[in-house]
């Protein structure tokens, strides 16, 4: 495989303040490659050799424009969930194109479609839909839920709820979507109007996640199955939008449907290592 930056020419990174962003940056500066991280606040950039820091907020074109100059290939990750999602990714998109960019490697989900039963999902769907139209090349990086997330399923009361019923998932961590996206933009060319479904190495219920945390934590966690009625309800508490309650109750109805059961090798295939499973993740956790 081809090393360093040259095949990609200068890479946009954004998100780099964030959590799955930041560990692309950090891998592509260990590597070597030359990078600009586009960010809204400069000053909690991470510090990183051949890096540059470009200010601009998705969907702000002005700023994107300059931000995005003489950039090559872009690492569009996702915006944190809005309302008005899909219009601040697409006219980041379009932003990038008037600015120059050749290939954008965006974050997606796994299963992203229209009539998905994750809501944001289907907002994937629609970027992906409109990064096709642009008319630069793409790559779709659809991530599974990360694994990194399920300890905080668990309630105060030690129980996981959610309507997910017997439904399994292939959860990823993130250190291993942040391996794939590096390798990617590494080499775009390769890449190029590929769609990879990044997985861990085995689908889990939420039962078997509960005993895998127990035997961790070294106390009873129980999975607890809900109906969508009751998950509503429990939910609508926290006072959140309607539109942030329903992913929320969606994503636990998409593992019940079958919809993030199934594994891929994507993550091996591209980083030449298998990716981290719920037993040894939370073993790392533990240690």
């Amino acid at each position: 495989m081809t090393s360093g930056g040259a095949a990609a020419g200068l890479i946009g990174v954004t998100g780099a303040t964030g959590q799955l962003g930041g560990r692309v940056a950090r891998l592509l500066a260990d590597g070597g490659v030359r990078q600009r991280l586009v960010v809204r606040d400069p000053a909690r950039a991470p510090e990183l050799p051949d890096a540059e820091v470009a200010q601009a907020a998705y969907g702000d074109h002005a700023a994107l424009l300059d931000a995005l100059d003489g950039v090559h290939t872009l690492l569009l990750l996702s915006a944190t969930e809005s309302a008005d999602r899909v219009s601040l990714h697409t006219a980041t998109i379009d932003a990038a194109v008037a600015a120059g960019v050749r290939h954008i490697v965006y974050t997606s989900f796994a299963g992203a479609a229209p009539n998905a039963t994750f809501t944001f999902a289907r907002d994937h769907w629609h970027t992906e839909q409109h990064l096709r139209a642009a008319g630069v090349d793409f790559t779709f990086l659809r991530d599974n839920l990360y694994l990194d997330f399920v300890p905080g399923f668990v309630g105060e009361d030690d129980a996981i709820r959610g309507p997910a019923g017997d439904g399994r998932v292939a959860a990823v961590l993130r250190d291993d979507v942040a391996a794939a996206a590096a390798r990617v933009l590494r080499e775009p060319t390769a890449h190029a109007g590929a769609t990879y479904d990044l997985t861990g190495p085995t689908a889990f219920t939420l039962t078997e996640a509960a005993a895998a945390l127990s035997e961790v934590w070294g106390r009873t966690i129980r999975y607890e199955p809900e109906t969508l009625d009751e998950a509503y309800r429990s939910r609508e508490r926290y006072g959140a939008p309607a539109w942030e309650v329903a992913g929320w109750v969606t994503s636990y109805a998409a593992i019940a449907g079958g919809e993030l059961a199934t594994v891929s090798t994507a993550v091996e295939d591209l980083t030449g290592r298998p990716p981290t499973g719920l037993h040894d993740y939370l073993a790392g956790l533990s240690g």
